[in-house]
């Protein structure tokens, strides 16, 4: 039986929740695809070369698992991948809202194609690579947030985004 899964996102950059996600998927399904997308509507602060190279780093050890990149619709990847379902972590009601009606969304495209739905740790449930950037632009420690492997890397090419304007 075929059990392989596509675990989608932008990853820009991965958190502890993502590899959280990744690594429980792991242990639920045969392969887990983790596929690194373009997001048109996103300016990455990573190019996808070093996005995956991040999740190599992060996801070390954990088998059962391929990093690649992709662009376009997630219901035809997953159809020339031979997968059979996506899996989404959920934060909050928000990303179910928005993830139901993907998922709705690549189910019509694919109808072969089912979404499975992971709630984050309850440590992880506020965390989004948005407030990673942004606290990481503004100085802070992003430590709690981001796999110890790629802390520096990411944590460099953030702060330099930092915003030079004083208040008075």
């Amino acid at each position: 039986m075929n059990n392989t899964v596509i675990c989608p996102g932008s990853f820009d950059p991965v958190t502890l929740g993502h590899v959280d996600i990744i690594k429980r998927a792991s242990k639920m399904f045969d392969k887990v695809i983790v596929a690194v997308l373009v997001n048109m509507s996103k300016t990455p602060s990573f190019s996808i070369d070093e996005r995956i190279a991040f999740l190599e780093k992060a996801l070390e050890g954990v088998d059962n698992i391929e990093i690649v990149g992709f662009s376009g619709l997630l219901a035809d990847y997953a159809k020339e991948r031979n997968a059979k379902a996506v899996v989404k972590g959920l934060r909050a009601m928000s990303d179910f809202e928005y993830e139901f009606q993907m998922a709705l969304t690549n189910k019509k495209l694919n109808p072969e194609l089912d979404t499975v739905f992971l709630t984050s740790d309850s440590q992880y449930m506020y965390l989004s690579s948005s407030m990673v950037k942004q606290i990481a632009s503004l100085g802070g420690d992003i430590s709690y947030f981001v796999p110890q492997s790629i802390h520096e890397q990411v944590y460099e090419r953030l702060k330099t985004g930092a915003r030079k304007e004083t208040v008075k």
